[in-house]
């Protein structure tokens, strides 16, 4: 990765102090978008709000979280966030950068703190002849630490392109310079607007995730008791327990929980979600032509059914050349193309309708293999054969490095969008977003970005794969886990989060939650703390005057049994997400 050398010229003005607004708390800024699906979100949230917002003003003091996020390129830029946070009332500096021939705008900051998390936003454009578009990496600078990537965004010529990142410094810095510039030096010149960075302290930033989660994963629930006649009976007792969770949290599995009953009542006991790790790849099911077996994944299929477990299916192709069958590499033309159709067609119509999700052309955005050999409408072949062979299941764009960093110019958050509207203009339906999320060191506001600017198009998002490098200490890949998980659950464009945590006998991936007896590792405390946490504990409680009873739970399903006198009564209901009280009667 090249670095850019940034003069550290002490006589520039600074452009502000970092002193915090702490003005009143404007929870709804970010809703006054022009959007179909924020004016539906901005509804929940309101309604949400109403129930919540006196609780959080009278114990929060502090900006909340704006998901505001556009992909589309826009003839002006819309108003900087926040009102441009800490750079209110500042023009823009602008300072020459070497080993660089093109233009640069940079800001110069002040006084950041340690651990201070910064959201930072800016509209882009590019003038010149030197390309039409162009990626333009935003860049941070301190006396002793550069952060090569804080957010990208493919800026054009003749219109205005979103930019959306953010940062968290690992140490003070007195003075600093973010710029924005090309990292492949193109003839351009680089014009922003608009452009905002906004600090939050970690109770802010962990006051915005649970303002999200209580609107987007909770509902409000009222219980009416009356009797036979309709009339409402106080104090009969309620108890309430959830039964099962709506959001899907899980982990990829391998063939050595077969058999293996700790295993599986370990995992059992804690997702309702689950992907196997290699089972379902090509080069497990045919490592030789012709000699095709699921006997692995029909056992692995055959016990997350029997415990009521949702699966993913991964995958259909793999786009890597290490990870393709050795006889398949040898394959070109017709042949190639015809294996590949077997491929589909084996493995759709052996699994139609088991598995809710099919990763189709795995890492496309890094790799190649099958469109450099059979053309560039490849990926196209394969999805509407998926879609023809089954129907139901959503089929995924499953990639890397488009959460876990900025920095990868395979896989920027615009190329991610780019490669998904080509195969919509061209009829496919691939309608979900994967991030697989192998972090090496997660930065929480770019994860955010970057979900934020995904979430423009409507479409599922989840995270796949997660887990955290195992260069770090255990301790510290916990720490991380934590951070991620939380910036997952607490998106309201999040569906689902899986781990890539399975377990072998010389260990995992990178990351386990347990050691070879199940117990415990610090990650795989994590996990089972934000459970316990992102589930409603047992309520027990007495209708009211009117025979009512209210509470707030996480969606989901719950059972609910009720006594008054001698008579009792029993029901299940079931909470999915909507911005309204949910009312149930019951009958005793």
């Amino acid at each position: 990765m090249d670095e850019t050398y940034i003069p550290m010229n002490r006589n520039l003005k600074p452009l502000h102090s970092n002193s915090m607004n702490a003005n009143a708390v404007r929870p709804l800024q970010f809703l006054s978008r022009n959007s179909t699906r924020r004016v539906t979100l901005a509804f929940s949230l309101w309604a949400s709000f109403l129930v919540l917002g006196p609780l959080l003003v009278a114990s929060y003091d502090g900006p909340l979280y704006d998901h505001t996020a556009y992909s589309e390129c826009k003839s002006q830029p819309e108003k900087a966030l926040y009102k441009g946070g800490i750079l209110k009332s500042h023009a823009v500096n602008r300072i020459g950068v070497s080993a660089s021939n093109a233009n640069s705008e940079s800001l110069i900051l002040n006084d950041l703190t340690q651990d201070t998390i910064y959201s930072f936003s800016s509209w882009v454009k590019i003038k010149g002849e030197g390309a039409d578009s162009a990626v333009i990496r935003a860049s941070l600078k301190t006396e002793n630490k550069t952060y090569y990537c804080i957010g990208t965004v493919l800026a054009k010529r003749g219109c205005w392109s979103f930019l959306k990142g953010g940062f968290v410094l690992s140490s003070p810095s007195n003075f600093s310079v973010l710029f924005l510039q090309n990292p492949d030096k193109r003839n351009v010149s680089i014009e922003i607007a608009s452009t905002s960075v906004q600090p939050f302290t970690e109770e802010q930033w962990r006051t915005s995730q649970q303002y999200m989660i209580n609107s987007q994963r909770k509902r409000a629930v009222t219980i009416h008791v009356s009797d036979g006649h309709g009339e409402g009976l106080q104090g009969a007792a309620i108890d309430i327990k959830q039964v099962s969770k709506d959001f899907p949290f899980g982990s990829a599995i391998a063939q050595t929980i077969l058999g293996n009953l700790a295993y599986q009542n370990w995992f059992i006991k804690r997702f309702n979600a689950a992907v196997f790790e290699n089972e379902l790849k090509w080069n497990a099911t045919e490592p030789e032509q012709g000699k095709v077996s699921y006997t692995i994944p029909d056992q692995m299929l055959r016990f997350v059914r029997a415990n009521q477990i949702i699966a993913r299916g991964h995958n259909i192709v793999w786009e890597d050349p290490k990870y393709i069958p050795a006889w398949v590499s040898n394959l070109t033309g017709p042949e190639l193309q015809l294996a590949v159709n077997s491929r589909i067609q084996s493995l759709l119509n052996k699994y139609k309708e088991e598995f809710i999700h099919w990763d189709v052309s795995n890492e496309m955005l890094h790799f190649d293999f099958y469109e450099q050999r059979l053309g560039p409408n490849a990926t196209l072949h394969f999805c509407k054969a998926a879609h023809k062979l089954d129907p139901l299941a959503t089929l995924f764009m499953n990639d890397f490095n488009v959460v876990e960093t900025c920095s990868d110019i395979n896989s920027t958050v615009d190329i991610y969008i780019s490669r998904l509207r080509e195969l919509e203009r061209d009829g496919v339906s691939m309608d979900g977003i994967g991030l697989e999320g192998h972090f090496d060191v997660p930065n929480p506001p770019l994860i955010r970005a970057t979900i934020d600017r995904l979430a423009t198009l409507g479409l599922p998002i989840w995270l796949t794969e997660v887990d955290i490098s195992n260069t770090l200490d255990k301790e510290q890949q916990a720490i991380y886990l934590e951070e991620v998980l939380r910036e997952g659950f607490s998106h309201p464009s999040v569906n689902g989060i899986m781990l890539w945590t399975a377990l072998h006998p010389n260990g995992c991936y990178r990351m386990c939650l347990t050691d070879n007896n199940f117990q415990n590792l610090p990650a795989g405390d994590v996990v089972d703390k934000l459970l316990k946490e992102w589930q409603t504990g047992e309520i027990e409680g007495e209708t009211d005057e009117h025979g009512s009873y209210s509470f707030r739970g996480f969606l989901g399903e719950y059972q609910i049994s009720v006594k008054y006198g001698n008579r009792t009564a029993n029901s299940t209901i079931s909470l999915c997400r909507g911005a309204e009280t949910k009312h149930y009667n019951i009958q005793i």
